[in-house]
């Protein structure tokens, strides 16, 4: 899985697979999908991130296994 905020477009994108994506769906204003083959969500894109979050999650982040 990979996270990347872009600064410049004020986006954050979270890849959690490496599949082909085949077809990408905006769910929500500025939330869009990206879906491989077998329909599965590979990728999440937030834009105007610094809208919806407050600028201190966006350097840093924490990550945990249950």
């Amino acid at each position: 899985m990979r996270v990347r905020f872009d600064q410049q477009s004020d986006a954050l994108y979270i890849r959690l697979d490496e599949s082909e994506i085949v077809e990408s769906e905006e769910v929500s204003p500025g939330i869009v999908l990206d879906f491989d083959a077998d329909n599965r969500v590979v990728g999440v894109e937030m834009l105007d991130v610094t809208k919806r979050l407050p600028a201190a999650h966006l350097t840093h982040m924490d990550f945990k296994v249950a």
